[in-house]
């Protein structure tokens, strides 16, 4: 360590204050209460915009617990999730990164797309996914344990996995893992119009829309319409957009840029609308 450092920097975290709307579809609440209670990781699969971030907001303020959320990429880099020397002044300090900063205040530290990260980033966190419980800030020369109150949630699209990225047995079978998937169409429906702010018949249609494009999957579109889009064209429509206005921004135009397949898209939006 430096003989000039100055000051270590944490990050101070507060637990959210309003509830998150969340429907809760099985037993996932259950499920992620008793992982919690006994102080295990999760691990959560299924689909783009099907719910699984706004399902760990929900969880972590039902557990009142501050929340850290990683957007995994490419580049990320272990500094990046630990934390690095940063120069300040005549001297240095140590700024933590969000990894490290949920450990230390007992957070809930959510890795979106974990496979989206570098192999050599993730392997860091092991010892926080075993019974270890502990962060190696290599750089500083420091263990930094974990309170009970810390869990490591990552979470990953099984339809985009590939020999490239998929996650790593040593990674995988250190997690409580649960399934997610788009709810059936009357939740579907319902949650279309508690979100979107509009008449249930018009979530119903929305709904609808989704299906028929998630029926293309494989056939020139590598995911159909999710929940989180049929919401945003719900707040279109209740914004005073035409319904199929609000359903080319955002549905048919959001899913391919191929002008066969947004001929096909807009073809569903006339139908159903």
């Amino acid at each position: 360590m430096s003989p000039t450092e100055l000051r270590t920097i944490t990050p101070t975290l507060e637990t959210q204050a309003d509830e998150p709307y969340y429907q809760q579809v099985a037993d996932e609440v259950a499920l992620f209460e008793a992982a919690a209670a006994r102080r295990l990781p999760v691990l959560l699969k299924g689909p783009t915009g099907c719910g699984k971030t706004r399902f760990v907001e929900y969880m972590a303020w039902r557990l009142q617990r501050p929340l850290v959320t990683v957007a995994c990429h490419d580049d990320l880099t272990t500094a990046d999730l630990v934390g690095r020397y940063l120069i300040a002044g005549e001297g240095t300090i140590w700024v933590d990164g969000p990894l490290t900063a949920a450990v230390r205040a007992g957070a809930i530290c959510y890795l979106d797309e974990i496979v989206e990260a570098r192999k050599d980033t993730t392997v860091v966190i092991h010892p926080l996914a075993d019974s270890r419980r502990v962060l190696c800030v290599e750089k500083r020369g420091e263990l930094v344990r974990a309170p009970e109150s810390f869990m490591l949630v990552i979470s990953y699209n099984p339809g985009y996995q590939s020999v490239l990225k998929e996650i790593k047995p040593s990674t995988r079978q250190r997690f409580v893992a649960l399934d997610f998937d788009y709810p059936e169409a009357a939740l579907e429906a319902r949650i279309v119009a508690i979100e979107g702010g509009v008449e249930a018949s018009v979530a119903q249609r929305l709904v609808k829309l989704g299906q028929l494009t998630r029926n293309l999957k494989g056939e020139g579109l590598d995911e159909g319409a999710s929940t989180r889009l049929l919401v945003h064209a719900a707040q279109l429509i209740g914004a005073g957009m035409a319904p199929r206005t609000a359903c080319t921004a955002a549905v048919a135009r959001a899913l391919s840029d191929d002008p066969e397949m947004t001929d096909t898209l807009d073809e569903l939006v006339r139908a159903v609308f």
